[in-house]
């Protein structure tokens, strides 16, 4: 397989290839995708995941499994949040919900369903934290955790993270067989991680929740390399860089984010926070590199981290 960020390149004239061929055949027009998400291209991430959908729902008869459905609108939602589409990716979530209250109490669709909402929280930074219940996914915690945290929440972030450990030793205890974004353990103690070390953070403790997001790191690293959307839904590489950057320490910060870059190219919020990184280390040509990245890449899309970018562009191009 080449869908790593190791070997995707090597691949790409073949996806390009791919993706113009078995028009009516779902996962064929997903597949593609498995090469553009590892480079970044969110246009194809997104118009490949668009095709693979469209075909899933004109081969749908009542009875079929929705895996293929499912699937390409978990990673078409990612995209699009990646281009700074709100708007589509909120769509997804509507398309989410009509199949879920037609799946009845599918489990997949269930899962799916708090997954597109969690992520589309998580990517826009628009913190929503909402009371934790029996029924509340994984993906719904570290989202409601993550948001609770920086709100000062610690009584909400530390139910989250318990409820995430809780689930992590659940997982473990599994045959090994359960699958995707919240199912697996490892998954699973990366979220408890995070939202338990920005509890930390939150505190006053910095050097302990910097020492949880270094394990996060540390668990992420243990397995294979990201071959699709993030598994968990925010990057651990990302969220340490983050914190080392509020904490003060932007050359840490800065290693942090290029890694992330490595393992997921493109992602708009890695190269903001590397922006800053070189911001804070007085780096001004790297740093204007960076978000000049954000600027051009993004063109049209009025979103926070592109907004930034501008600002900055601007300023420093009227310094010189």
């Amino acid at each position: 397989a080449f869908d790593d960020p190791v070997h995707a390149p090597l691949a790409l004239p073949a996806a390009r290839v791919f993706a113009r061929i078995a028009e009516k055949v779902s996962h064929a027009r997903h597949m593609p995708s498995h090469i553009f998400i590892q480079r970044g291209m969110w246009d194809q991430v997104s118009a490949s995941n668009q095709s693979a959908f469209d075909a899933a729902v004109d081969a749908y008869e009542p009875g079929d499994r929705l895996g293929d459905m499912v699937h390409s609108l978990d990673w078409g939602q990612y995209g699009d949040l990646q281009r700074g589409d709100y708007e589509r990716a909120a769509h997804w979530i509507e398309r989410m919900e009509g199949i879920a209250e037609r799946a009845g109490d599918n489990p997949m669709a269930t899962t799916m369903l708090a997954g597109v909402k969690a992520r589309y929280v998580i990517e826009r930074e628009a913190w929503q934290p909402q009371p934790i219940t029996d029924q509340t996914e994984a993906t719904e915690l570290l989202a409601i955790g993550l948001g609770a945290a920086y709100a000062g929440d610690f009584d909400l972030a530390e139910q989250a993270a318990n409820r995430l450990a809780q689930k992590a030793d659940e997982a473990a205890s599994q045959d090994g067989t359960r699958l995707y974004y919240s199912l697996a353990d490892k998954p699973l103690k990366v979220m408890n991680r995070e939202v338990a070390g920005l509890l930390e953070i939150a505190r006053g403790n910095a050097e302990a929740g910097l020492a949880l997001l270094s394990e996060s790191v540390d668990i992420a690293e243990s397995m294979r390399p990201p071959n699709g959307a993030p598994n968990p839904l925010k990057p651990p590489h990302e969220l340490y860089g983050e914190a080392l950057l509020a904490a003060g320490r932007p050359e840490q910060a800065l290693a942090l984010f290029e890694r992330s870059l490595k393992r997921m190219p493109n992602r708009p919020l890695s190269l903001r926070g590397l922006a800053r990184a070189h911001v804070a280390l007085g780096n001004a040509a790297e740093a204007r590199k960076a978000y000049a990245r954000l600027e051009s890449g993004w063109q049209g899309r009025e979103v926070a981290w592109r907004q930034e970018a501008a600002g900055y562009v601007a300023g420093a191009g009227a310094s010189e």
